[in-house]
């Protein structure tokens, strides 16, 4: 990855390892079935375990990334067609507060996030070199295709982590 990461906003870093040569859609076909993996040993009951009050549950957690890969998919496809408009952030506290996860089955959980995933891939896939290079403004910071990429993965893979530490 020959990403320069002071330009990428601080909050966003630790979504990205400097050190991998995973093309991006590697690393999402990648990180898809960590994923995958890992939340097929989630029983409904376990998925709704929060580890502290206030915390978000898996299945909290599950809609979280699903509708924050939809957001940095969309904002990619906008740049990636050479659309220049600025485009508005996203509080991700308000979206998992009015997304009702816990109300849902893990399994459709899984099922939708396979489905946003396997669009995602697709997308990246038809990319050619030039479309992975343009840029946009997105909460006021700019991206390149190629970076929210990685960072669609790296969000993933971050909350793998959170999983494996807080919640197992």
């Amino acid at each position: 990855m020959a990403i320069d990461l002071s330009k990428i906003p601080e909050f966003y870093r630790g979504y990205f390892d400097p050190e991998t040569t995973e093309s991006v859609v590697e690393l999402l076909v990648k990180s898809r079935e960590d994923f995958t993996y890992l939340l097929n040993t989630f029983s409904n009951k376990k998925a709704e375990f929060r580890y502290a009050e206030g915390k978000w549950s898996v299945k909290d957690l599950i809609q979280h990334i699903i509708d924050g890969e939809r957001i940095f998919t969309y904002r990619a496809v906008r740049f990636a067609r050479n659309d220049r408009t600025d485009l508005s952030g996203f509080e991700q506290d308000d979206y998992v507060a009015n997304a009702h996860a816990d109300k849902r089955d893990i399994q459709d959980l899984m099922a939708e996030f396979t489905a946003t995933r396997n669009s995602t891939i697709l997308f990246f896939e038809s990319l050619n070199e030039a479309d992975y290079q343009r840029t946009g403004t997105a909460n006021g910071y700019g991206f390149s295709v190629e970076v929210i990429g990685y960072m669609i993965s790296g969000h993933l893979i971050h909350h793998l982590k959170v999983i494996r530490e807080k919640y197992l």
